[in-house]
């Protein structure tokens, strides 16, 4: 059974939650799991301005996905920082053009799951993955969250990410908050859950 985990980040955080969910979903027999990253549209001019460069070089050794790397998978896990409540637009540009695999129904059936980032505590951590569950509902996927069993996700005892709906961190308003350990585990946990669900389906 394969598992794609598909991420946008920019100053990395997203990055941080990928390797996590990725850890997770490696623990469960007979789950090949593949790292992949969505392009990046911002110019490196503008990238520099950001601050974002050497962030990006953490990960740049991660490959480009295309469309039909969402074909070959049996479940995909989309990570992507909040942009005003919504996904990323370079998240939204690769999903714009699955029209091709939509009109197919090349995904319908297939587990889909999504994990994000915010700058803060009420960032819009529930209402971008909320968002984003619209596109994989349209393309006929099923869709698993982060369950309560996920103890973590109640910790009153600190400030931390997670909602039923997926895994999350906060990075700070300069992005200079990264992933606690609360929150990488539950991308772990995340990604076992996931893959757990999806091979069941494959058999």
């Amino acid at each position: 059974m394969k598992l794609l985990v598909l991420f946008y980040s920019t100053y990395g955080h997203v990055y941080q939650m990928a390797k996590a969910i990725a850890e997770g979903a490696k623990e469960v027999p007979g789950v090949e799991v593949e790292i992949k990253r969505v392009k990046e549209t911002l110019s490196e001019d503008i990238i520099e301005k950001m601050g974002a460069t050497e962030a990006q070089k953490s990960f740049a050794h991660i490959p480009v996905a295309d469309v039909r790397d969402l074909e070959d998978a049996d479940a995909v896990i989309f990570g992507t920082p909040t942009r005003f409540g919504n996904m990323a637009a370079q998240m939204k540009q690769f999903l714009d053009a699955t029209g091709s695999i939509w009109s197919k129904g090349s995904l319908i059936g297939k587990v889909g799951s999504v994990f994000t980032s915010t700058g803060t505590q009420h960032g819009g951590q529930e209402s971008t993955i909320l968002n984003f569950h619209t596109t994989l509902l349209h393309h006929g996927m099923i869709l698993v969250g982060l369950p309560y069993s996920f103890s973590g996700q109640s910790k009153m005892d600190e400030i931390t990410g997670g909602s039923p709906y997926g895994a999350s961190t906060m990075a700070g308003g300069k992005g200079e908050r990264l992933p606690s350990e609360n929150e990488l585990e539950s991308g772990r946990f995340q990604g076992r859950h996931v893959a757990e669900i999806a091979l069941k389906l494959s058999k």
